[in-house]
């Protein structure tokens, strides 16, 4: 069942503390034409942005674009900011860094990265990404993850699912990557707990090697039959783990990848990690990366939701 235009004046206030906001920018390619995945996503998501009231804090060409294309037009949710060369990604970051309570914090950020452009990896754009983990906020990169991260946030906010996201949500159609750092593997372990029914729902699951042992004794723990592994176990991270499951990502055999990151320590095999996620890049359409425990346990949710409705 789809949102009209009826269902955003007749919506309740729903009773959020404040309006959501999240930070906004486009790598040029991404906002260049248009069919390009910046507006795709919009025209898929903006009469849920605009029930949920979500302010969209857009670095200037960003901006500039949304409005050339006739998107969210009049919209009071949609916030300017600089250019990216005269510091508006800089100026996200710092928002992250924020508390709820302080005027212009930021609640994630939506940042559709262009795999092959050079200001993906400048250092703005990394420590984006970082602080968005370091605070248990949402870091999206990917045309498909923010489409469902809408979804995660209409769903929570108590409003109907949107058809719109119901391929994404079809987990019977879809595997799932399971990794974590040394220092979270435990709390992957309590995250696949408390939501085993959910990741269980997905046709097939694929863990690096530690993460899959473990997770393979906790599924035969709670049931699952030990003549069957749980999740299909790739080698190590430093092994090749995190590449061989960047090309499954690449051959669409996987589609969602929960990567629990530990952004504190130093990676030995960091290229390997950059690897996995410039593939979920190139398949912007298609696939979504979460890489914090906070942001996991609230899709995770959003999925039990769903499913009751």
């Amino acid at each position: 069942m789809s949102l009209n235009r009826d269902d955003i004046a007749n919506s309740p206030a729903l009773d959020l503390p404040r309006n959501l906001r999240f930070g906004l920018a486009a790598n040029q390619r991404h906002h260049s034409t248009r069919d390009s995945i910046c507006f795709d996503w919009l025209r898929a998501s903006e009469l849920s942005i605009q029930a949920l009231g979500i302010e969209l804090h857009t670095v200037g060409r960003t901006y500039d674009a949304i409005l050339r294309e006739g998107l969210l037009t009049d919209y009071h949710g949609l916030v300017r900011y600089p250019y990216g060369r005269d510091g508006g990604l800089m100026k996200l970051v710092a928002r992250i860094t924020e508390t709820e309570l302080e005027a212009d914090s930021l609640d994630g950020a939506i940042y559709l990265i262009d795999p092959v452009d050079p200001s993906s990896i400048f250092p703005e754009a990394l420590a984006l990404k970082r602080q968005c983990i370091t605070h248990k906020k949402p870091f999206i990169s990917t045309m498909a993850g923010a489409i469902e991260w809408i979804e995660v946030e209409r769903l929570h906010a108590g409003l109907h699912a949107h058809s719109s996201a119901d391929a994404l949500f079809d987990l019977s159609q879809q595997c799932a990557a399971l990794i974590a750092h040394d220092a979270l593997k435990d709390i992957m372990l309590d995250f696949a707990t408390q939501h085993f029914e959910v990741l269980s729902s997905f046709a097939q699951r694929v863990a690096t090697g530690t993460t899959g042992k473990l997770l393979n004794e906790l599924a035969w723990s709670r049931g699952w039959p030990t003549d069957m592994p749980w999740v299909q176990r790739y080698l190590s991270g430093p092994m090749g783990g995190d590449a061989q499951i960047a090309d499954l990502v690449l051959e669409r055999q996987c589609q969602k990848v929960i990567f629990f990151e530990d952004p504190h320590v130093a990676r030995q095999h960091e290229a390997d990690i950059q690897l996995l996620e410039r593939a979920v890049r190139v398949v912007t359409r298609e696939a979504t990366c979460v890489t914090s425990p906070a942001v996991a346990n609230k899709w995770a949710s959003a999925v039990a939701l769903r499913n009751l409705r």
